[in-house]
């Protein structure tokens, strides 16, 4: 089959690997129908992470059963499934408290120890405990799978830091990134009932999304000046912010615009000391990290099925396998907001 693979920073490849098979009992092996590329993924694609040559790419991904090991109660050949952007056992004492991405047994799709979303077909382990399955009324809804696909990762993300952040009926939302994650977090506070979401972003093109997901305010301006302007707007800083990078840039501006007693969700992958000294003269909560999206993927799923959320447009460019290079280019350069990957 075909697979992406890292080579170098800058250099992903789609070429050919073995065909997955069952390993263990509790394995599932799937035949990979959708997939995305990740702004994560431009870390290791940027030499930021320190990737080998080999690693598979890609940890976004849906698709259909095509076998399972013995163990598996929960999934048959046939079965359309949808995997959050980790693995887990579903047993442990993380996954019973819901804390799926800290599973003693559970990794991340690709790097060194798993196959890569990025491919025709991928063996997921702990099926049981892992993959949601999909209702049979969106099998061969092109709308909806696309609008589903996101909840892979970008849309539980956005959600974790909506809901770290305490956003409720009313709030008043700062939400800093208008990547996928981002905009999906401005899509999570409307759906949980903030009444002003300030976007801070600079891109008209993710802005105008952001406006159609239900944000109210745009700032522009960065460090101080975003600062500065943000907190004029909202009389003092805003009680709920969102973090959605990960850079030093942004998490002192979600520290600038904070109110204080407020909190900040934040779920932008770190790649940079941040100092945080910021938070305790005004009794800041920090809340949030990697988003166990496993636990979330129900309840958004029944609301992209009915209707009441659609997190698709953050799709702002489609390839097929052989294209997701170009996908990784053209979210390098900014030129795309997310990728997606049909097969």
């Amino acid at each position: 089959m075909k697979a992406t693979v890292f080579h170098a920073a800058g250099d992903v490849r789609v070429e050919d690997v073995p065909d997955p098979k069952v390993q263990d009992s509790t394995d599932a092996v799937v035949r990979i129908t959708h997939a995305c590329i990740c702004g994560s993924d431009l870390w290791f694609y940027r030499g930021v992470w320190d990737w080998q040559q080999g690693y598979r790419c890609g940890h976004e991904w849906m698709g259909v059963v095509e076998d399972v090991g013995s163990d598996v109660q929960n999934f048959k050949p046939g079965d359309r499934v949808i995997a959050p952007f980790t693995y887990s056992d579903g047993n442990c004492e993380f996954c019973d408290n819901e804390l799926y991405t800290s599973c003693i047994h559970g990794n991340s799709w690709g790097g060194a120890d798993a196959d890569g979303g990025q491919a025709e077909a991928i063996r997921a382990p702990f099926a049981d405990g892992t993959l949601v399955k999909l209702p049979d009324a969106v099998e061969n809804d092109d709308r909806l799978l696309k609008a589903i696909l996101p909840l892979t990762d970008v849309m539980g993300t956005g959600h974790h830091a909506a809901v770290s952040a305490k956003v409720g009926p009313g709030s008043v939302v700062a939400v800093v990134g208008d990547g996928a994650v981002g905009l999906s977090g401005v899509l999570a506070a409307r759906r949980l009932g903030a009444g002003r979401i300030i976007l801070c972003g600079r891109h008209d093109e993710r802005i105008a999304v952001a406006k159609q997901f239900g944000a109210t305010d745009v700032v522009k301006e960065r460090g101080e000046e975003g600062i500065a302007k943000l907190r004029e707007m909202t009389d003092g800083g805003a009680p709920h912010v969102l973090e959605a990078v990960g850079n030093k840039g942004s998490m002192e501006l979600a520290i600038g615009a904070v109110r204080a007693g407020g909190t900040i969700g934040y779920v932008g992958v770190p790649t940079e000391e941040i100092a945080f000294g910021g938070l305790f003269g005004n009794n800041v909560t920090l809340a949030g990290g990697v988003a166990p999206v496993r636990a979330y993927i129900p309840e958004l799923m029944e609301d992209v099925v009915a209707g009441k959320i659609d997190p698709s447009p953050v799709f702002d460019k489609t390839v097929d396998l052989n294209g997701v290079p170009e996908g990784y280019a053209a979210m390098d350069d900014r030129s795309a907001i997310k990728t997606m990957v049909v097969l």
